[in-house]
């Protein structure tokens, strides 16, 4: 019987097999590293063989555990949430319209408004959304604010996050045979996911995947382009969210190509007024 056979008759030896063979490289990568003045502890080397993450074969759940502890980082850090139960149950309200919509709505998505200014929204691991009240502020109606955050729920639904850890890593040389330390993981996500600009492709993916979530959820895909060009012709610097490679401009005219072959542009969430009344507790 050769290998493969073996363990496909020995399903229950397979599902143990990877996580074992994980940790004993962890435990051979610790024990070739010399701990001066350190008493050898197996315990401690097996929760340090335990802790590592897979990037380039991570679960949902995974995916999920990994974004919930970026959560919490980033809630211990200097950003500051808001407690303004109004507005973030009404981003809440949207956010959830989308999901039902999106490319992963089994994944327990978790949508956060951060008191900040700055025209800007972002996302990290397994479901995980920010929000600017800067940004809610600029929007002229509910379905500009949710085309951004219909984007945002497209990064998460291309795992671009992931694709961009995992290029990250292997370029610095920091996954090792078992795989990448799980804090580690959580510092390279966090910093990826506020600082660095994604790719073209993840960009256009995004933008793509948010207009059909955003169209499917009943909101006029219109909303997409004109919040985009709304924010190019505002005289200000433009916002993070819109500072990457390729061109706000690019982008528009893909989206609005995309729009027009629809067989239909019509849907809600244009009322000014309307969306006023919602987000008056932050104007």
């Amino acid at each position: 019987m050769n290998c493969q056979a073996f363990f496909a008759h020995h399903g229950w030896l397979r599902r143990w097999f990877y996580p074992l063979i994980a940790v004993v490289v962890a435990l051979s990568v610790c024990l070739s590293t010399p701990l001066p003045g350190r008493a050898f502890d197996i315990r401690s080397l097996l929760f340090r063989g335990i802790q590592v993450i897979q990037i380039s074969n991570m679960s949902d759940a995974q995916e999920v555990d990994l974004g919930r502890q970026m959560n919490q980082q980033l809630r211990s850090s200097n950003i500051r949430f808001s407690r303004n139960s109004q507005i973030n149950q009404y981003v809440e309200q949207i956010g959830r319209r989308l999901v039902a919509n999106s490319d992963r709505p089994q994944l327990p998505f978790t949508f956060q408004v951060v008191e900040d200014n700055t025209i800007n929204a972002f996302a990290t691991l397994g479901g995980f959304v920010y929000i600017h009240t800067g940004l809610i502020k600029a929007a002229d109606n509910e379905g500009q604010l949710a085309s951004v955050i219909a984007h945002e729920i497209g990064h998460i639904g291309g795992r671009h996050l992931v694709k961009q850890m995992r290029q990250s890593t292997i370029a610095s040389g920091l996954v090792s045979a078992a795989g990448l330390d799980r804090n580690t993981a959580v510092g390279i996500g966090i910093e990826l996911a506020l600082k660095r600009p994604r790719s073209r492709q993840d960009e256009f993916d995004a933008d793509n995947r948010g207009l059909q979530a955003l169209t499917a959820a009943g909101y006029a895909p219109s909303a997409m382009v004109s919040f985009m060009e709304k924010l190019m012709q505002s005289g200000g610097s433009v916002p993070t969210f819109l500072s990457t490679h390729p061109g706000t401009g690019d982008r528009i005219n893909a989206l609005q190509s995309s729009i027009n072959a629809q067989p239909s542009n019509q849907g809600d969430g244009l009322n000014h007024a309307a969306y006023r009344a919602q987000i008056r507790s932050i104007l």
